[in-house]
């Protein structure tokens, strides 16, 4: 049975919103986009490369999906975590998921809790959630996060999208790993604790 990981870059207001570019997400007219940038280094990047080559598979909702389908479908594959990522299958979770252009993407159906659970049923592995605040939300709502890796950004951005809202539920994880990178990126490990 395969595990959920969710991967996720925040601030220390707990914002996840268009970390990578000003374009990124300007919903609810946010500023900020980009955020991330001033804080990449060999740590962080050494970080997401072994997290993506290590997945078994790709969990995304719509939105993350477009913009890692723009910035990495028509990339050198000579990386590889660009390969990992052309080569991985791409769980997509949209109600408009018809048009999957990416190589080996597959539409996620039906209601959320039996899909995924169906999902990791069947996968060897990890399913790596990357960004997805809305399927983040929703997948801790139903308690189906096994590990969350938060690498933690030494900014405050004031407003924004938060990774959770008020719909999940009491879920305990440990801390099973910590590394602090030369730029302050605090890179935290929580794996669902089994001793609850």
């Amino acid at each position: 049975m395969g595990r959920l990981a969710v991967v996720n870059f925040i601030s220390i207001d707990g914002v996840i919103q268009s970390p990578l570019s000003p374009d990124e997400d300007r919903d609810g007219g946010f500023a900020h986009g980009g955020w991330v940038v001033p804080y990449s280094d060999d740590v962080v990047d050494a970080f997401m490369a072994d997290a993506t080559v290590g997945a078994a598979g790709l969990l995304l909702g719509r939105r993350s999906y477009e913009i890692l389908t723009e910035a990495w479908s028509d990339a050198d594959d000579s990386e590889p975590a660009i390969a990992a990522m052309n080569r991985m299958p791409k769980y997509v979770v949209s109600s408009s998921a018809d048009d999957l252009p990416w190589q080996n993407s597959h539409p996620v159906t039906g209601e959320l809790a039996s899909a995924v659970t169906a999902l990791k049923d069947r996968t060897d592995g990890d399913l790596v959630v990357f960004g997805a605040g809305a399927l983040v939300r929703g997948l801790a709502e139903h308690d189906l996060v096994d590990e969350y890796r938060l690498l933690l950004f030494p900014v405050v951005l004031g407003a924004g999208k938060r990774m959770f809202d008020d719909r999940g539920h009491l879920a305990r994880f440990a801390l099973t790993d910590s590394v602090v990178s030369p730029s302050g990126v605090v890179i935290l490990t929580y794996a669902r604790d089994s001793s609850t």
